[in-house]
């Protein structure tokens, strides 16, 4: 069972003012880092239709019209610091193949980097946590 953000971080970050935020704000950018770094690179394409949102997952929508491109994070940075600490972010890639990548399809071997990085979100928490108290001299 998954727990909420509140029980997977430390007791200081309740005492110190903005730190729960700051290490819910940065836990998420780590994670979305994580995962672009994990993402199979031919144009550009997937990394860059990664979107975030506090409503609802972004779906796979987008057809690749070809060339090359460059990841936009700003969409994803507004959505990250706009959410309540523990509100769910949902981060999803909206490329069509995006989902024969991770899964594999035609002959191709599955590539779960997403799978890979929320594995990870644990460790992530504790280590922004650890972090961002060694910065605050704490």
């Amino acid at each position: 069972m998954a727990q909420s953000f509140s029980a997977q971080v430390d007791d200081w970050v309740f005492r110190v003012e903005g730190a729960i935020e700051a290490v819910f704000r940065e836990a998420v950018q780590e994670l979305v880092s994580q995962m672009q770094a994990l993402v199979p690179v031919d144009t550009g394409f997937l990394r860059a239709s990664l979107r975030a949102s506090t409503a609802a997952m972004p779906v796979l929508s987008l057809d690749n019209p070809g060339g090359t491109f460059t990841p936009d994070y700003g969409q994803i940075e507004l959505v990250i610091m706009a959410a309540d600490v523990g509100e769910t972010i949902y981060l999803g890639y909206t490329a069509k193949y995006g989902a024969y990548v991770h899964y594999g399809a035609g002959g191709r071997p599955p590539r779960p980097w997403v799978d890979m990085v929320v594995q990870r979100w644990q460790a992530i928490v504790a280590d922004k946590a650890r972090e961002i108290k060694s910065r605050l001299g704490l």
